[in-house]
């Protein structure tokens, strides 16, 4: 048996076992003896090879024999793809929210660590992504499994999102929504998206305030709607209108102008549409509730950020800047989505190049404006 063994502890991509040794060869578990030691083979055991290498482990993880009979080449570069996927499953598995994770960054971190040996990013992206994915809480099939609370219904800020639900309705409004409503509510722009809402409702329904001062639209309430009952909307409306006014110190909101794209005597309701234009792009297909209270609250925690830099005045110094920072920002990370989006349906790889293109040109088309 070799003096110096030097042994690390992996798993495959079904999440069993695995033992790598010395960074060169990797043993899959086979079978535990009665006295709980366990005995590994080489994974060329099972192929043309029929390597007879062996080790065996007691229950403390120390050799107890190791037979180096190999019979084919080192597999350093599989080997470093093998450990990347584990170190990184396993930070995974430490995040409680899957869609805070950045497998770029969790990859970037340990290929420092794995140094010459690492394996490419592109080589274990799509197994990533799977493990990404398994952490997402089981998709919500209908609006009865909507839960009544969630530590997705909280904001950035750790403040509430979500304020109301029914059989009907779930509406998610942050404390500095609510805030734009009770204090900008003299026009309120109202819109509904079929594309955007979770298979199991009938639609997303967005309400928008206009801040004068900035020139700026933003999003007071997202709600989710089962169905298009007049009473729904009624409850929709009450329930905005009574969490509102919480956050007003003096008189009580009693009349709001809404604008509706149903209501003929008003104009084209361009500040609503637009951002569900926006959220159609973003999601391509329909998305999974939970993927969608993410991206909401990404949304929801922009516009705060843009608001305050706004009202102390940082924007008018940078203004061109910021936008155009931003605005390339969202850029990139809707054609992120489409691209997740994409890959999840099985697409091939000339539907990816065509989708990067798009966003190229979309780019250029954001720098010939600045100009």
């Amino acid at each position: 048996m070799e003096d110096n063994i030097e042994i690390e502890i992996s798993e495959t991509n079904r999440g069993n076992e695995q033992i790598i040794i010395n960074k060169k060869h990797k043993f899959n578990f086979s079978f535990q003896r009665k006295d709980k030691s366990k005995i590994y083979r080489c994974t060329e055991y099972k192929t043309i090879n029929k390597c007879k290498s062996l080790i065996i482990l007691n229950d403390k993880k120390e050799v107890l024999k190791y037979e180096s009979l190999h019979n084919h080449l080192e597999k350093e570069i599989d080997v470093s793809i093998s450990v990347a996927k584990h170190k990184i499953k396993e930070e995974i598995k430490k995040n409680s929210i899957p869609m805070d994770i950045k497998p770029k960054h969790i990859f970037n971190a340990f290929s420092q660590e794995m140094g010459l040996i690492c394996p490419e990013y592109s080589t274990i992206r799509s197994q990533i992504i799977r493990n990404i994915n398994k952490q997402f809480p089981p998709n919500i099939k209908s609006f009865d499994d909507i839960p009544i609370e969630s530590k997705y219904y909280k904001t950035k800020r750790n403040e509430n999102f979500m304020i109301f639900k029914n059989t009907d309705l779930i509406i998610f409004q942050s404390p500095f929504q609510a805030y734009l409503f009770s204090n900008y509510h003299k026009n309120i722009f109202a819109d509904g998206t079929f594309y955007a809402a979770p298979k199991f409702s009938y639609q997303l329904f967005i309400t928008r305030t206009y801040v004068g001062e900035f020139n700026m639209f933003y999003t007071t309430s997202i709600s989710i709607l089962k169905n298009k009952k007049q009473s729904t909307y009624e409850t929709l409306f009450k329930e905005i209108k009574k969490n509102a006014n919480k956050f007003r110190s003096n008189t009580l909101i009693t009349t709001i102008n809404f604008h509706c794209d149903f209501e003929q005597e008003h104009l084209t309701n361009n500040a609503s549409e637009s951002y569900n234009s926006y959220l159609n792009n973003i999601f391509p297909n329909k998305p999974l509730f939970y993927k969608l209270i993410y991206i909401l609250k990404e949304e929801e925690n922009l516009s705060y950020n843009d608001y305050q830099r706004r009202t102390k005045g940082n924007w008018k110094k940078k203004q061109k800047i910021f936008s155009a920072t931003d605005e390339i920002k969202i850029l990139i990370e809707n054609y992120k989505s489409k691209e997740i989006n994409l890959f999840y349906n099985g697409c091939n790889r000339n539907e990816l190049i065509k989708l990067w293109k798009e966003c190229l040109i979309d780019l250029n088309d954001i720098n010939i404006n600045l100009k």
